[in-house]
């Protein structure tokens, strides 16, 4: 785990907060290292980090001449040869006991990133009205205009999958204080798994973020990150494996994909042959009884009649019951269909308008065919446990039969 600390004129907080970090990570499971970025500093910042990257073993410093908390994270994340990169403010707002909740879903491999929210149920935090109002107002911006999951973009205590988070480094744009916020966005447009901590945070007033003019930029950001959304242009290859059982002897479900080509396919089949019946049969049948012929051979040959040996006893009447008002119900509206259509508009314009009534209606075939699939799981299982509860019961009876 390497930990990002950047800062920028920070002279008087930097030993403080590095000695204490180092400090609360000596009983710390995992490996880590805290790196020091000065980016852009006039004062004695840089002094500091060099001095204290030689007296503690895991501190490491660098020196950017361009300034922005975008710039030095981007910077020390692409560079890091570590499994987990992590960023957190020199004030130490951020309570370091959230740290390892932090960083355990991102080391499990459960979640890609993982952020302290200072928003979220069990938070705790103490800063002035100004900042609590812009704050809240910036995030529920976010969560209605991008319909995000996450609760706090700003807060400064965040960690990532190094491999997970490079390629998205390369959509970020932002340099300054937006580069949280358009990473997260990214990565929750693209598909990754956002955690959130709770965390217990207290305002440093000694701070070098500006809100009016920070909000501004966000505002400016935020367009900006729409735009390119917009474009199609915010989509990034990441590798992630895709998910499999873990049970050795586990039944997949179908892909959606999948399920839905075969559910086109045969509606498509189906409604042709439809239209095939109604125009054979149409040639000496009136109209309502060409309609119960088509309809009846449809549903026979697709097979939304349920057949004997595709449900259980239990069930069937019920079954059969609604088969018949979903029968019913369909030769109902396309009879209507075709009635209403003028004897002049000939049969083109009938069949048509059978066509329009019959094809809509195989969706509530489909809904149909899954509600039956889920009943005969159902059965199934009620089956084998009214047989687990019963023979035992039986051998019981026998094993403690009276002997009159």
């Amino acid at each position: 785990m390497d930990i990002v600390i950047p800062v920028l004129n920070e002279e008087r907080a930097l030993p403080g907060c590095v000695r204490t970090l180092a400090a609360y990570l000596g009983g710390f499971p995992l490996p880590w290292r805290i790196t020091i970025v000065d980016n852009g500093s006039t004062d004695a910042t840089w002094r500091v980090a060099a001095a204290l990257s030689g007296e503690l073993e895991r501190v490491h410093a660098r020196r950017l001449e361009i300034r922005g908390r975008g710039a030095a994270l981007r910077a020390a994340w692409q560079d890091s040869t570590a499994d987990i990169v992590a960023y957190m403010d020199v004030d130490l707002s951020t309570d370091l006991d959230a740290l390892f909740p932090l960083v355990a879903s991102v080391a499990s491999g459960h979640s890609e990133i993982a952020i302290g929210t200072r928003l979220a149920p069990g938070a705790r935090t103490r800063r002035s009205l100004r900042r609590e109002v812009v704050s809240r107002g910036y995030n529920a911006l976010l969560r209605h205009g991008f319909g995000v999951r996450f609760s706090d973009a700003q807060c400064g205590f965040k960690a990532a999958r190094t491999d997970v988070v490079r390629p998205l480094l390369g959509k970020v744009e932002d340099d300054s204080w937006f580069f949280d916020t358009e990473l997260l966005l990214l990565a929750e447009h693209n598909g990754l798994r956002v955690h959130e901590v709770p965390v217990d945070w207290i305002e440093d007033t000694d701070s070098r973020v500006r809100v009016v003019r920070t909000a501004v930029d966000d505002l400016k950001g935020l367009a900006r990150v729409a735009w390119s959304i917009c474009r199609g242009r915010a989509a990034v290859e990441v590798a992630r494996p895709e998910p499999a059982p873990r049970h050795p002897d586990a039944v997949v479900a179908r892909p959606r994909e999948a399920t839905f080509l075969s559910f086109a396919t045969v509606n498509v089949a189906s409604c042709a042959l439809y239209a095939l019946v109604y125009l054979s049969l149409r040639e000496t049948w009136s109209p309502a009884a060409t309609n119960l012929g088509a309809v009846a051979l449809t549903f026979l040959v697709s097979g939304a009649v349920p057949r004997r040996w595709t449900v259980a006893r239990l069930r069937r009447a019920a079954v059969r019951v609604r088969s018949a008002a979903r029968f019913s119900m369909v030769y109902a509206l396309t009879t209507a269909a075709a009635l209403a259509v003028p004897s002049a508009a000939g049969r083109a314009a009938e069949v048509g308008a059978v066509l329009a009534a019959y094809g809509p209606l195989a969706l509530s075939r489909w809904i149909a065919g899954s509600k039956r699939t889920r009943a005969r799981s159902w059965t199934r299982r009620r089956r084998l446990a009214l047989r687990r509860r019963t023979l035992p019961h039986r051998r019981m009876t026998v094993r403690h039969r009276p002997p009159f």
